[in-house]
């Protein structure tokens, strides 16, 4: 029998800082850098995720200076010519299910609704797009690897660690955006970057101090109720 949770069980507490009600995607960043140490220490802790067997699965590449601007200049010629490569690793199930692909649409007006961007406006949708092989300006530029041979629980722990870098980063005042249409160009990345070919690449970070002003700072997304996906089963 399916019972829905107690409104009592539910906190209505303020969160903390490092709290997953207040995480959110940040595209709009401050030139402001951040320290060395500062971006150390969250990774350090993002590494406290648990892992299978302890094996601590993926890599965090830090891409700088010249090589960060080359990178992102062949990534967004790559898009704007409509260049497509074969991804590392499947993101989107096939089909994807009407109830994801209304979350997915929802999603979309969220950001574009936020910039003022029709929904026929191609142009400045993909203006938009494009910004994420810029990691959309943020001062931290990242790319997040993991050795070829990992099945779907080495992405499960490197999810967590993931996650605990972006709340890590929250807490110490910092903000942050996964970048998953790095994953859209792997070949392009590993031979800009002369990563090994056994580095599957997934996904892309942003991280820096978040520009409060930026209209897209003001994106809302819904979650799904508890009811979608918590059942108790007596």
């Amino acid at each position: 029998m399916n019972k829905p949770l107690s409104p009592s069980l539910i906190s209505t507490a303020t969160p903390p800082a490092n709290s997953a009600q207040l995480r959110r995607s940040v595209r709009g960043f401050t030139s402001q850098p951040v320290a060395d140490a500062l971006l150390l220490a969250c990774l350090q802790e993002a590494r406290r995720a648990p892992s299978g067997a302890n094996l601590q699965p993926g890599y965090f590449w830090q891409v700088c200076g010249a090589r960060r601007e080359q990178l992102s200049s062949l990534l967004q010629q790559a898009y704007e010519r409509g260049e497509q490569e074969a991804e590392d690793y499947g993101y989107f199930p096939n089909p994807l299910p009407m109830s994801m692909r209304k979350r997915q649409v929802a999603a979309a007006q969220a950001l574009y609704g936020a910039l003022g961007v029709e929904r026929g406006d191609a142009a400045g949708r993909g203006a938009q797009f494009g910004r994420n092989f810029r990691f959309f300006d943020a001062p931290v530029a990242l790319i997040i690897t993991i050795d070829s041979g990992f099945g779907p629980g080495g992405y499960m722990d490197l999810g967590m660690a993931i996650y605990g870098l972006m709340l890590a980063a929250q807490s110490r005042g910092l903000a942050t955006c996964a970048i998953g249409a790095m994953a859209s160009y792997p070949g392009l990345i590993r031979d800009a970057l002369a990563l090994p070919a056994t580095q599957t690449v997934v996904c892309g970070m942003a991280l820096g101090y978040e520009d409060a002003g930026a209209p897209v700072n003001q994106t809302l997304t819904a979650r799904a109720e508890l009811d979608a996906y918590f059942k108790r089963l007596d």
